[in-house]
């Protein structure tokens, strides 16, 4: 027997499950020895799994004597993205290519591949049952490829264009041998899909090329007759013989306006000369003359001879007058040859100007022809737009043509991947792996063993213990409870015989003139045989309710139960606050570090945040709003306010309780609007006096849910009076 009462509340012993597992624990080392020992037998009768993995890479592919025009095409194709890899795996696991390899292989003489021909007696009593498919209903074929899809696997390796096809398989060389005929196969049909591209583009160009060969002779022979019967005639292959003419007799008249300035400007400057008497055999003209370069030779030595014989003979002497005469006759014959010179440059020039004239009127007349050829040019160029068209047209189909019949050899057309792994033949199984397996079971065998002994020491209740229920209080606690009662005894079985000090609402009751009557007493209904503090922490739990209102009738006694009933349900995991509303601040001494912490009276007077005014009890998880240090009667004066925090905490806890001392319907109908809240009368020894009055002015007042929590041998037969 375990020793545990039937109606005690009991606690689990750690320590004995402990023992119990290691007194044990020759036992769970012999079932787990057998575990790892079954675990290793089942491994060696299993059939071992080989797996071998053939990868490829996806990229553009252009045949080995492509130039280097066609490798910049082939580079232009389709982006190898991410979808389009995606779709080569879905090609690779097509019906089409898994049956060539099938039948490549003769897979289907192999018994693997077909266990339904060779089923086991528990999926004939399966089937027969209905529960299971038979499943030689379906076709030789089709339970090949499912068992083929099932040991195949094809992935794409993250991060690249790399595509891994494994297959596994009870035989070692099949293994491998299915992931290379696969690739085989894969590629094959890619080069094949790429013949017959290039096989039905010539199909399709060659009479397409027919026909653009006749539409570019057709187009061509307008383009010549055109020609012919405008006179649109070509001189050099670009330009029509009118354009070309007209250009001539520009280049022309513009050179003989040159001729004809230069020839004025040539004797013009002769004239110049010969009128100002200056020397005009600086002249290109004059001194270009023969005759001129004669004459002044012949000038020359008669200055000479003058100038000799002037030393020696007077200047009356007949030798000098001849010679001055003959130089005279010499300067005459100059001028003389001048003034031809000047004659002949301004024949240059009006014959220039003559062949301007002439030029000019050739020019407008060739003009005008032009222009009617500019106009005949615009049916011209259509024709030889649309002959160009044709040709150009015909040149790419073509080229397009000359590759395609180049391709037409099955080595021409390279599949856009290549086999950069093959498969080889595994050595070692994939499955089973017979020392994982033997000690995954052994450390599951010691933990089930482990936990069924445990089971077996709660079931059987020797690892219970009982707990003691009733509050403890700790040392600061029991030191103010001495304070308030003469003789120190349990909080919830002793009475307080101090005089109780007003609670916060009764001040603010006092305050209210205009206190709502309360409705007629409805009879109280009947609650549980127990009224303990651990009995209400129980009640609370399951009623799940947001908000407890602890009302203490006796003053600080009652208020340290509520203290001990916060605790009790922070120990049992709920999230619980308490707000102290009493006259005493007992709560705050209980539970705060620091008994001038800021609390619900500055919160009130606006002189905290309300983030300021919540602490953590200091002996359990629970939280606190003190009572603070802010005048009562002004921080009472805000009361209503009190609901809208009550709100806020009560979406943050999951309980919310307030301790309001020694407080009536009035004050608690200050705090909250809803009447659907716990009332809880904390009364550590039951007085029935007391007990009746509340509970029928609560219930009066609308509040159904009223627990009394008390620790006394009285309370259930007071309950049973106030009911």
């Amino acid at each position: 027997m375990s020793g545990v009462a039937r109606d005690q509340d009991v606690d689990i012993d750690l320590g004995q499950l402990v023992r119990a597992v290691w007194a044990r624990r020759l036992r769970i080392l012999a079932i787990t020895l057998v575990g790892a020992g079954v675990a290793f037998a089942g491994a060696k009768i299993m059939s071992p799994q080989y797996r071998s993995e053939t990868r490829l890479l996806i990229e553009p592919r252009a045949p080995a004597f492509a130039n280097t025009q066609q490798v910049n095409d082939a580079s232009a194709g389709p982006l190898m993205d991410e979808l389009n890899i995606a779709s080569q795996v879905q090609l690779l696991q097509s019906a089409d290519l898994l049956k060539k390899v099938i039948n490549d292989l003769k897979l289907y003489n192999l018994p693997e591949f077909d266990d339904a021909a060779n089923g086991s007696a528990m999926s004939s009593i399966l089937v027969k049952l209905h529960l299971k498919k038979n499943p030689l209903e379906n076709p030789p074929e089709e339970r090949i490829i499912d068992a083929f899809i099932q040991r195949l696997q094809v992935y794409q390796v993250p991060g690249s264009r790399v595509i891994g096809i494994n297959f596994t398989s009870k035989d070692p060389k099949l293994a491998a041998a299915i992931p290379n005929a696969m690739a085989n196969v894969y590629l094959s049909t890619q080069s094949g899909a790429k013949l017959d591209s290039n096989s039905e583009a010539t199909r399709w160009l060659e009479p397409e090329i027919e026909g653009l060969r006749q539409k570019v002779s057709e187009a061509e022979k307008k383009v010549a007759e055109y020609r012919t019967t405008h006179g649109l005639l070509q001189t050099n292959g670009t330009t029509t013989f009118p354009a070309q003419q007209l250009n001539d007799i520009s280049a022309e008249l513009t050179r003989v306006r040159g001729d004809k300035a230069n020839a004025e400007a040539r004797a013009q400057s002769v004239r110049n000369a010969l009128s100002s008497g200056e020397a005009f055999d600086t002249l290109p003209d004059i001194m270009s003359s023969q005759a001129i370069q004669r004459l002044k030779g012949t000038e020359s030595g008669l200055q000479s001879q003058i100038s000799d014989l002037q030393t020696s003979l007077l200047n009356n002497h007949p030798r000098l007058k001849s010679l001055r005469a003959q130089l005279s006759d010499i300067r005459t014959q100059i001028r003389q040859e001048t003034q031809k010179i000047l004659a002949s440059i301004e024949n240059e020039a009006k014959v220039a100007d003559l062949r301007a004239k002439e030029l000019e009127r050739q020019s407008d007349t060739v003009q005008a022809t032009s222009a009617r050829a500019g106009e005949d040019e615009v049916g011209l160029n259509a024709l030889e737009r649309e002959a160009t068209a044709q040709r150009q047209l015909l040149e790419t189909y073509l080229v397009r043509y000359r590759e395609a019949a180049s391709r037409a050899d099955s080595n021409s057309s390279p599949a856009d991947a290549r086999i950069v792994s093959r498969a080889i033949e595994p050595v070692d199984p994939y499955f089973p792996k017979v020392v994982p397996i033997v000690i995954v079971a052994a450390v599951a065998t010691l933990i089930i063993s482990a936990i069924v002994i445990m089971l077996a020491e709660l079931f059987s209740g020797r690892a219970l213990r009982p707990v003691d229920v009733s509050p403890k209080l700790t040392e600061e606690s029991k030191a103010i409870e001495e304070e308030h009662v003469p003789e120190a005894a349990p909080v919830v079985a002793k009475a307080v015989r101090k005089p109780v000090q007003p609670s916060m609402l009764a001040i603010v009751a006092e305050e209210d003139e205009a206190v709502e009557a309360v409705k007629a007493a409805e009879e109280a209904p009947e609650d549980d045989n127990e009224f303990s503090v651990a009995s209400v922490a129980d009640y609370l739990t399951g009623s799940r309710a947001p908000l407890a209102i602890a009302i203490s009738p006796t003053g600080d006694s009652g208020s340290m139960a509520t203290v001990s009933l916060t605790r009790m349900l922070a120990d049992a995991g709920r999230r619980v606050i308490l707000i102290d509303m009493t006259g005493s601040g007992c709560p705050t001494e209980l539970m705060a570090e620091d008994r001038s912490a800021l609390g619900v009276t500055d919160l009130l007077c606006g002189e905290a945040a309300f983030g300021d005014t919540i602490h953590s009890d200091r002996l359990s998880d629970a939280h606190l709003i003190p009572q603070g240090q802010s005048d009562v009667r002004r921080a009472m004066r805000g009361v209503d306010r009190l609901s809208l925090l009550l709100d806020a905490l009560a979406a943050a806890y999951d309980l919310v309780v307030v301790e309001c001392g020694a407080a009536d319907v009035a004050g608690v109908s200050r705090l909250t609007r809803s009447r659907d809240i716990e009332i809880i009368l904390s009364l550590p020894e039951v007085e029935e006096t007391i007990f009746v009055t509340l509970m029928t002015e609560f219930q009066a007042a609308g509040y159904e849910r009223v627990v009394l929590m008390s620790g006394g041998e009285g309370a259930e037969q007071a309950l049973g009076r106030a009911a």
